[in-house]
This record gives structure tokens, C-alpha cells and sequence, in this order.
């Protein structure tokens, strides 16, 4: 890295922790806070590449961890490579070329995520959902149901009201996904390892992917709906930016 990425890391890692810790308004499913936040190293990644959103990311999530509970461990177990692979991806897919095949997969992985949103935590796993989260069944269906249009309409806006940021659309949720899935495992395995695991001791794997819907639903919609309107005007107020060749934005 540059000098330059350096100091625009920090002012990614910052943010994110700050903004992070002013967003999470104290709601959780298996200690991963509700996210909005998540935008924000998003927008590092595709304005200032890959590897500055990752590591920003990395660090801002460390900082807040340390604030919230205090564990690195815990954090560098879930929170710092969860975080690194999904803005990671983020920042390196959204400056390549969008293909069809990548264009369907991320539709029905997006649809399929929205879905078992609703199944998880109310038909199939309602015993695991109410005992670790200790919501009852209508409270759950809400926030569920909630969770599930807002990134569906997230996902539509992007990929049918805004094409020029389907390449965008399809890193967000491709790199959403991942690293979900890499926060939910290190989350698991870490607490079946050390029973001081802050919210209630081991997590089943029956749980698992309650947590990994979550956590997908709870920042795929910021990252889709406020990542495009942000990095449209940063290329306009700084346009050596903007990729010469990308078919993310083609700010018209």
C-alpha cells in the first residue's frame, strides 16, 4: 500500500467502528449486532480498491469489537475475517465485467437467502430461534418478514431500476454471502472451543445458519440502496476515481 491507502484505511477503520458502534442500536441474533454500517467499507472498497476496503474493514470492526465486549479473540476468530473476505470481494468483483451466468447465480442466491430469512427462524428451527434469541414466534415473524422485503427490494432495485450498477449489485451480494458464511463459522467454532462466549455458552449448529441469515439480511440492503447513490457522487466530485473501464457506474 501507498501512503495514501494507508491514511484512507484509517479513515475507513474509523468510520466503520464509529458509525458501527452508533448503528447497532443494541439488537442482536447470536451476538452480530444489526449492521448498517456495512456500507461504508463497501464504498472504501470500490472507490479506493480491494484490499483498503478489506483491511479498513478488518480494523474498524476490531476497534468496535473491543468496545462492545472486549474479546479479540473472538474478534479476530469472526468479526476481522468475516469482514476482510466479504469487503475483499466487494471492492475486487465490482471492478470486473458482469456476466450472465454471474447475473442469475446472484438472483436466486439473493432469493434463496431471502427465503430461508422466513423458514429459519419461524417453521423450521423455531425451538433454536426462541431460545437463543429469546424473541417469541410473532416477534420473530416480523422482524423476519421486515428483513426479507427490504433486501429483496434492495436487490431488485438494483438489478431492474438501476442496471448500471448490477456489476456492483452481484460483488455486494456474492461478497455479502461469503463473508457471512466465513463470520457465522468462525462465530460457531469459537464458541464450541471457549465457554466464555459473551451472549450463552456454544451455539448449536442447528443454529448456525440463523446467524448466517442475519447477517446477510441485515446489510445487504443498506449496502445496496446507500453504496450507489455515495460513490456516484464521490466520482463526480472526483472523477480520477472513477475506473476508466468498469461497467459498475456509468455516471449519466
Amino acid at each position: 500500500m501507498k501512503t495514501f491507502d494507508v491514511a484512507v484505511v484509517g479513515i475507513c477503520a474509523a468510520l466503520y467502528a464509529v458509525i458501527g458502534l452508533l448503528t447497532s442500536l443494541g439488537l442482536s441474533f447470536g451476538g452480530v449486532a444489526f449492521w448498517p454500517a456495512a456500507v461504508i467499507p463497501a464504498i472504501f472498497a470500490v472507490l479506493f480498491g480491494p484490499w483498503v476496503g478489506a483491511t479498513g474493514a478488518s480494523i474498524g470492526i476490531f476497534i468496535h469489537d473491543m468496545v462492545v465486549h472486549g474479546n479479540p479473540l473472538l474478534s479476530l476468530s469472526a468479526g476481522v475475517t468475516g469482514n476482510f473476505a466479504m469487503f475483499f470481494l466487494i471492492g475486487y468483483l465490482s471492478r470486473n465485467k458482469v456476466s450472465g451466468k454471474k447475473l442469475g447465480a446472484s438472483i436466486v442466491f439473493a432469493a434463496t437467502i431471502m427465503v430461508v430469512s422466513l423458514l429459519l427462524p419461524t417453521i423450521l428451527l423455531p425451538s433454536e430461534s426462541l431460545g437463543f434469541t429469546q424473541f417469541p414466534f410473532f416477534e420473530t415473524m416480523a422482524i423476519s418478514i421486515g428483513l426479507a422485503v427490504a433486501s429483496l427490494f434492495a436487490v431488485a432495485a438494483v438489478f431492474k431500476l438501476w442496471p448500471q450498477w448490477r456489476t456492483y449489485g452481484i460483488a455486494s451480494v456474492i461478497g455479502q454471502g461469503v463473508g457471512s458464511a466465513v463470520l457465522t463459522t468462525g462465530l460457531w467454532a469459537y464458541s464450541q472451543v471457549f465457554l466464555a462466549y459473551p451472549i450463552s455458552g456454544p451455539i448449536s449448529a442447528a443454529f448456525a445458519p440463523i446467524i448466517f441469515v442475519w447477517t446477510f439480511a441485515t446489510e445487504i440492503p443498506f449496502v445496496l440502496l446507500i453504496g450507489p447513490p455515495v460513490i456516484k457522487a464521490v466520482y463526480v466530485a472526483f472523477p480520477s476515481l472513477k475506473p476508466k473501464q468498469n461497467e459498475m457506474i456509468r455516471a449519466t
